[in-house]
């Protein structure tokens, strides 16, 4: 009852979509040696258009060409499945600019937490890193929270 609750569409496709972003994760590590993250990808690519040494730091210069490819991926896989079973388009009723002011704060975090959901949450809970555990408890924490207090305040979409 508590899994078609949960999981009214079946739980298949995420099951496959976590074996997909697992062989992801370590084909990025096997191949490059670093942990598949997707929040240095502004950083990393702002070094291609910035003479300012901040963006010029060997960890940016060194990993851009695969943190492209890596976000292009996520772009491009999101889009073919939404092509390939009809799932394409805007699904939200959230206005724009709560998005946007929730992707600006998403930002601030990935920054503060010096790291992001796929960095932490996919690979570093996955090799045991004590700081990535502790950043995903917060992490849900937090958003467990706010859910809560929005949902009390009566805020909808």
């Amino acid at each position: 009852m508590l899994a078609e609750t949960l999981l009214p569409n079946g739980w298949l496709h995420y099951l496959l979509g976590g074996l997909l972003i697992g062989a992801g994760t370590v084909v990025v590590y096997a191949t490059t040696g670093i942990t598949a993250g997707a929040s240095t990808f502004l950083e990393s690519t702002l070094s291609y258009v910035s003479d300012r040494s901040r963006f010029q730091q060997f960890r940016f210069t060194s990993t851009r060409d695969w943190r492209v490819v890596f976000t292009l991926g996520i772009v491009l896989g999101g889009t073919i499945y939404g092509l390939a079973f009809g799932e394409f388009g805007w699904t939200t009723e959230v206005q724009w600019w709560r998005l946007l002011f929730g992707g600006v704060l998403v930002g601030v975090g990935t920054r503060l937490g010096k790291g992001c959901t796929s960095g932490h949450g996919v690979c570093g809970v996955g090799s045991l890193s004590e700081t990535s555990l502790l950043n995903v408890a917060t992490f849900v924490g937090i958003a467990i929270g706010t859910a809560q207090v929005v949902q009390a305040l009566g805020v909808t979409p």
